[in-house]
């Protein structure tokens, strides 16, 4: 799917994205939220960039665990954000989240201003993933962190097979039913398989310029977070 259609599908399916996330994952991303918080390593008072903040679901995350960071959330989706510049405001954490327009391929933002650089479900629509982990890593400060959490498969063979037929044939029809499409969640599932492997996309990372790059498994391995860190 290219840009635009991927831009347009997140502009149809915002207003219930949430719910359809909440869902689809068995409320298992709101734990990942909280794992991902818990990994930023950053000095009180550091600025954690969320790209594909999305409906700043992570960016609220953050805020929470951590109270002494700030978040600056990205996102190509005016759709997206207008739900997330909602929930920011009724939870009153307007001081502390900023939203802003933008592409992760170039990022509004200053070299080596950020701690901290997060993309959750994100970076798997994106063609250019190298160049794109470049430029978090241009953003970064020296020693800072880029996390990634993706989706991926079990590591155990027979949860792995369960897995898949839920993936394959449970989640497209009620991820298109819950989002009024009929093909979001069957481009979830085709997103998904395009992905690399762990020790494929960890290459990519250290390609990129990170280094410590290292992936931690979630639910048995159905999302994982890959983590690396800028020389400094």
């Amino acid at each position: 799917m290219n840009d635009h259609r991927v831009k347009a599908m997140f502009e149809e399916i915002a207003f219930s994205y949430d719910l359809q996330n909440s869902v689809l994952s068995l409320r298992r991303d709101v734990a990942w939220r909280k794992v991902l918080a818990e990994m930023i390593a950053a000095p009180a008072g550091g600025v954690v960039l969320d790209v594909a903040v999305g409906t700043a679901e992570v960016a609220q995350e953050i805020c929470r665990r951590r109270p002494g960071l700030s978040v600056l959330g990205v996102d190509f989706s005016p759709a997206m954000l207008r739900v997330g510049h909602k929930k920011i405001a009724a939870r009153g954490l307007s001081g502390r989240i900023a939203l802003t327009q933008g592409d992760a391929r170039a990022l509004p933002v200053r070299s080596g201003s950020v701690d901290v650089v997060t993309i959750s479900f994100g970076i798997r629509n994106i063609a250019e993933r190298v160049a794109v982990l470049r430029e978090f890593v241009r953003v970064l400060k020296p020693g800072g962190q880029v996390m990634v959490m993706e989706f991926g498969y079990p590591r155990n063979p027979v949860l792995h097979r369960l897995y898949r037929l839920y993936f394959d044939h449970v989640l497209p029809p009620v991820g298109n039913w819950l989002s009024r499409t009929d093909y979001a969640y069957s481009y979830l599932v085709e997103s998904v398989d395009a992905f690399p492997t762990e020790p494929a996309f960890l290459a990519e990372m250290a390609e990129a310029g990170l280094s410590e790059c290292a992936v931690r498994d979630l639910t048995f391995g159905i999302a994982k977070i890959y983590h690396g860190r800028k020389a400094g």
